[in-house]
């Protein structure tokens, strides 16, 4: 999978979520401008050792993103979406795009893929979950759906046996 952040504005968010793309074997994309310097201790912090082992890709603006994966099948995270994310029928190697913390994707971009914009339920007028929460929720249903894929299933104990 590729987790997409369109111009992340919080470090320890995208350091989380590059731990979290890590341990899924999935790719973080990072989209400029960042709200943050690339080696932010407080990136490091939130990503401890993980960092180092990220798939990482950046890009200058949306347009360098677009041109760099003409193919790319992308899905909008947006509390405007009208799919709900569990609706959405994603493939292994699909992309997850996230808007900045503030104030999301911009409508603009949102228009013009009405199909794949796609939202997490809430309750009554709230703003949004975090953006670290957000992309763990919808990336574990996209790897669900792909039979966690190459992930270890089954867990085992440090010191005993389930035996």
């Amino acid at each position: 999978m590729n987790i997409v952040l369109l111009e992340p504005e919080i470090p320890e968010n995208t350091g989380n979520i590059g731990r979290t793309c890590v341990v899924t074997g999935s790719s973080l994309h990072l989209i400029k401008p960042l709200g943050f310097i690339i080696d932010d201790k407080h990136l490091k912090r939130a990503g401890l050792d993980y960092w180092p082992r990220l798939d990482l890709h950046m890009y200058e603006d949306y347009g360098d993103f677009c041109s760099k994966n003409p193919d790319a099948r992308v899905y909008y995270a947006t509390t405007k979406g009208r799919h709900i994310y569990s609706e959405a029928k994603f493939g292994q190697n699909d992309f997850i795009m996230f808007g900045r913390e503030s104030r999301g994707i911009p409508e603009e971009i949102l228009v013009e893929h009405p199909d794949e914009c796609i939202r997490i339920p809430m309750m009554g007028e709230e703003r949004s979950i975090n953006l670290g929460n957000s992309v763990s929720i919808i990336l574990f249903e996209a790897l669900r759906q792909n039979g966690f894929a190459g992930m270890n299933l089954t867990g085992s104990l440090h010191r005993l046996s389930w035996d």
